[in-house]
């Protein structure tokens, strides 16, 4: 089992950045891939971002490109998205997700979620 932790959620204006970050415990860090996705009101939650169990590799929805980075350190069994130029349209829900797996996974099919952290963008 692992349980996953998200926390750096919070209300920003336009333009502004916010850091997620995601902590892990229960198991090897290192053997997990992990992702963000986010899930705003009335929508499908989608997928934001994934980074690969060594951390070499990574993947992004086209809508954040450029803007958000995921990165991870597995000396504190944390993932973060470091999220910039923030949109209105960034507005979820966002949760981080596990999968043991040296692939990055950019579906749903991830094995562990946390409860998620409220991101609000004020226009």
């Amino acid at each position: 089992q692992v349980q996953l932790v998200e926390s750096g959620g919070g209300l920003v204006q336009t333009g502004g950045s916010l850091r997620l970050s995601c902590v892990a415990s229960g198991r090897t860090f290192s053997s997990y891939a992990m992702g963000w996705f986010r899930q705003a009101p009335g929508k499908e939650r989608e997928f934001v971002a994934g980074i690969s169990r060594s951390g070499g590799g990574t993947y992004y929805a086209d809508s954040v490109k450029g803007r958000f980075t995921i990165s991870r350190d597995s000396a504190k069994n944390t993932v973060y998205l470091q999220m910039n130029s923030l949109k209105p349209e960034d507005t979820a829900v966002y949760y981080c997700a596990a999968k043991e797996t040296k692939l990055i996974i950019r579906t749903q099919r991830y094995d562990y979620w946390g409860q998620g952290t409220q991101v609000t963008v004020s226009s």
